[in-house]
């Protein structure tokens, strides 16, 4: 079997830069971007276990994977578009910010989800118990302002509160901080970050580990109920010219589904060692078993995010559903 090549943020941008221009690998090979958090689990699953390079073998192709981690959506769009990357995984609102952008010339469309998570907006400012209570003393950490995922519903909320031409009304208040950083701000307290718009394992343990972190918003709320927030994308190119290790891909990522939920104890020793996290395995259990949670690679409700979007002129191209923002597979006929 292949090992798998995990190369950190600064190796990864090197890459990026390097290979800035460079056509798709062959067939049977696969770079993927990633970010922090416990939501990209059916990768961490798929690359342990080697469920990629299963599913290539039986379909007669040795794949060769290879993962990057980077913060922030603008970061995996610029490496997707560069050539240094395949595949691309981050939220629903980078996601649409490429598909937007690339119509008629790469043709970015979403290849799966990560699975449904609630992602809470926290703070440690005991006065700030909604939205309407941020002002100009809170910094709220998020992994890219204005267009990370968090960011886009926290401003989907602000529509809702304050109307669509005060949309960005939080924006100001918005500093770009990757997850573990951020919870590190949080937890210790002492800095300008008072607030992290997050993703599990991080929003737990922050919440386990300052007493003063309270839940403010949940995007469940935002968006009236379970939502993949987090997916996977490429482009038309790659999943043309590479037709059995994209179909390897989809394939290993819908067992790593049936891993998880058939041996979480086992899932969350595999995350501890591929992130060498320091998280509790306790908390790391808590959140697989979260009943909120859903390990499963067909979206749910990301068309309300897609239609703000359109509405407030973040993306020019109107989408009728999520079909056309994802790529017509079987997995994702009944996205939604």
């Amino acid at each position: 079997m292949t090992p798998l090549l995990k190369k950190p943020l600064m190796a990864a941008l090197g890459v990026a830069l390097a290979l800035t221009g460079t056509a798709s690998l062959a067939e049977g090979k696969l770079r993927i971007a990633e970010q922090f958090g416990i939501v990209y689990l059916l990768l961490n699953v798929a690359q342990d276990q080697q469920l990629i390079e299963k599913h290539g073998k039986a379909a007669g192709v040795d794949i060769q994977v290879e993962r990057v981690q980077l913060s922030g959506g603008p970061a995996i769009n610029e490496a997707l578009l560069s050539g240094s990357i395949d595949i691309a995984g981050a939220g629903v609102g980078p996601l649409l910010t490429l598909w937007d952008k690339t119509q008629g010339r790469q043709n970015v469309r979403g290849i799966a989800s990560l699975g449904n998570f609630p992602y809470y907006l926290t703070s440690s400012n005991p006065a700030v118990k909604s939205i309407d209570d941020f002002s100009d003393k809170d910094r709220i950490a998020l992994p890219a302002v204005g267009v990370s995922v968090q960011s886009r519903i926290l401003q989907l909320a602000s529509a809702k509160r304050w109307g669509d031409a005060q949309f960005n009304r939080l924006d100001r208040l918005q500093v770009a901080l990757p997850h573990p950083e951020a919870t590190a701000a949080l937890i210790k307290g002492g800095t300008e970050i008072n607030a992290h718009f997050g993703n599990p394992p991080f929003q737990e343990q922050g919440l386990a580990g300052n007493p003063n972190v309270h839940v403010v918003l949940s995007s469940y709320q935002v968006l009236g109920g379970p939502a993949s927030a987090t997916v996977l994308y490429t482009t038309e190119k790659f999943r043309r010219d590479n037709p059995k290790t994209y179909k390897a891909f989809v394939g290993a990522l819908a067992e790593a589904a049936d891993f998880i939920a058939k041996y979480p104890e086992r899932s969350a020793d595999i995350y501890i060692r591929n992130e060498n996290s320091k998280v509790p395995k306790d908390l790391l259990l808590k959140v697989i078993k979260n009943p909120e949670v859903q390990f499963k690679i067909t979206p749910q409700n990301t068309f309300a995010l897609a239609s703000f979007m359109h509405r407030i002129g973040a993306i020019k191209n109107k989408p009728a559903s999520a079909q056309d923002y994802f790529f017509d597979d079987p997995h994702n006929a009944a996205g939604s």
